[in-house]
């Protein structure tokens, strides 16, 4: 799928999500559907995309820069990578959240999960010769 229908299917998702009232759309199979916040690397401007959490446990949500096995990164991964502080929208609740990338060892704790939870990231990366990233949001310490 190219870029323009990756841009496509996140506004369908995200207005079906709002017509319904949160209703339809908020999970896909076990996974919740998150709406990820960044800030364009460029263009510094509020960016959005709807992505699934395959590991979600005690506030951190664990999300797949797969592009569906893409050679490229997505953009959204790349705007997280150049200012990790997002925001990611869950049940219709804004959190603040810092992102990393996860390092070899939690990523190979995690993989085996994610696949669980959803079999198609093992063929996205069977399907592309980058590594595909796993990214872990983890709530901001917040000023007190």
């Amino acid at each position: 799928m190219n870029d323009f229908g990756h841009r496509m299917i996140n506004r369908l998702h995200r207005g079906l999500l709002t017509i319904s009232g949160g209703r339809i759309g908020a999970t896909l199979g076990s996974m919740p559907v998150v709406e990820l916040h960044t800030l364009g690397r460029s263009s510094g401007e509020r960016r959005s995309a709807m992505l699934t959490a395959p590991v979600h446990e005690d506030g951190r949500y664990v999300l797949v820069a797969s592009k569906g096995g893409d050679p490229r990164h997505p953009s959204w991964y790349l705007n997280l990578v150049a200012n990790p502080d997002v925001e990611v929208t869950v049940g219709g609740r804004t959190i603040p959240m810092r992102a990393h990338t996860a390092t070899a060892a939690e990523r190979a704790e995690l993989w085996p999960r994610i696949v669980h939870s959803y079999r198609g990231y093992a063929g996205y990366q069977r399907r592309t010769t980058r590594e595909i990233p796993v990214v872990i949001c983890e709530p901001r310490a917040t000023d007190s």
